[in-house]
């Protein structure tokens, strides 16, 4: 399950603050601009663009879109009991869900941050989904009137009751999609009929009794992870919310946001050193991280044989998007914009200016690996087919973009 990888991103990025001091002159500087190097101004030019206007923005967008998804969900539960849900109330859920995960998705590179620290990820994306242990949670009629009344807990009670791997994205995935298309009002109208389920009478109302809680917990820990990265900058209905929570939301041991932190870079406060320490954090514990799970974990697993049941997102049939959009995130990490060119202060321009060749060779194999990302959304589904010829070429792009990654990490640590 991908709660046990995440484990590995401390490990990686360990090793990327070890491998940056070698770095040439690796010397902390003190904040001003007299005595910064001019890569150094350029890696805090870029820093500054890559917090403002990639993590920033794909934060506030994941917090909107997941409290818009929890609202929906609230209102179908409503619109259930009234006898007044439509297929067009389902479609909007699933299509809002799907804005959401793609926000999620596309926001994996930087997942060395609050996602990892305060343990997010796992909490709102472990996969497969055990459907056995959510079938008896849906039995039992203690806990649905736990997760019912939201009023009066139901959101913290699904993070009390319900275990991770029922939360998050794939909890409710698996009420509002099946077999790669949106939920019916009649299957829901009916009895659950997964095999895991037979013999229980789980209905539509109690699976959307427990959907709307756990949209409420998927949308307050996105909350977390906007407010831990904005601080102050994020909307005061989202921090009153992490606070009534009690999540924590500033780097352990200081009172500086994620974003703060890594702006502050070099200053007093912050745990980055030096203007390379935030260039291997963004390149080897970021986007090569996550080249590393897609190619080895999200795809190897299945593709291999070692898991077969190890495959992302199989009710909406989503897979390969939710591939796409973590290669897209290391896109926009390297672009220093959510776009597909490069902004003048990014990574990309930074290594176009110092060293050409690797640029254009990053480049090369970062298109290489969009290119077959997004063929294979147009093929076979990957729960249907694991095995197919767009996996193999997915995985070996991912991995082919993942060495020069570490290459080009390597080289900014050491000129």
């Amino acid at each position: 399950m991908k709660k046990y990888f995440i484990l590995s991103v401390a490990v990686l990025l360990m090793g990327a603050l070890t491998l940056t001091a070698c770095g040439s002159d690796d010397e902390p500087d003190k904040g001003s601009v007299n005595t910064l190097t001019e890569k150094d101004n350029d890696m805090k030019a870029l820093t500054s663009q890559y917090v403002n206007n990639v993590v920033f923005p794909i934060y506030k967008s994941l917090a909107s879109q997941t409290d818009q998804l929890y609202n929906q969900l609230v209102e179908a539960k409503t619109k259930y009991r009234s006898g007044s849900l439509s297929q067009a109330d389902i479609d909007k859920i699933c299509q809002t869900f799907i804005g959401a995960r793609s926000a999620w998705e596309s926001s994996e590179s930087f997942l060395y941050g609050a996602a990892t620290d305060f343990g997010i990820d796992p909490h709102i994306d472990t996969w497969p989904l055990d459907r056995t242990a959510l079938a008896k949670a849906l039995s039992s009629s203690e806990i649905i009137a736990e997760l019912d009344d939201l009023a009066d807990g139901g959101i913290d009670n699904a993070r009390a009751l319900v275990g991770e791997q029922q939360l998050g994205f794939h909890g409710i995935e698996f009420i509002i999609f099946r077999n790669g298309q949106n939920r019916t009002v009649a299957a829901l109208q009916g009895v659950e009929d997964d095999e895991a389920f037979s013999g229980r009478n789980i209905t539509g109302e109690q699976e959307l009794v427990f959907a709307a809680a756990v949209a409420g917990d998927l949308r307050d820990k996105c909350f977390q992870l906007e407010v831990s990265w904005l601080g102050s900058q994020a909307p005061q209905a989202h921090i009153d919310r992490v606070e009534e929570c009690e999540f924590p939301y500033t780097i352990v041991g200081s009172d500086l946001s994620y974003g703060e932190n890594m702006l502050t870079a070099t200053q007093a406060g912050s745990t980055l050193s030096t203007w390379r320490k935030v260039m291997s954090t963004i390149l080897v514990a970021g986007c090569s991280n996550i080249c590393a799970e897609v190619a080895g974990q999200k795809i190897g697993q299945a593709y291999t044989g070692a898991d077969p049941d190890y495959i992302e997102s199989p009710y909406s049939q989503r897979s390969y998007y939710d591939f796409h959009d973590n290669i897209s995130s290391i896109q926009y990490a390297l672009n220093g914009q959510t776009t597909e060119s490069a902004h003048a202060n990014s990574i990309m321009a930074y290594l176009q200016k110092y060293n050409a060749t690797l640029a254009a060779k990053l480049k090369s194999h970062l298109e290489a690996a969009l290119a077959a990302t997004k063929t294979a959304t147009t093929g076979t589904p990957f729960v249907l087919d694991p095995h197919s010829t767009n996996a193999k070429n997915a995985m070996d792009a991912i991995n082919a973009l993942d060495d020069v990654i570490n290459e080009a990490a390597t080289w900014i640590a050491a000129n």
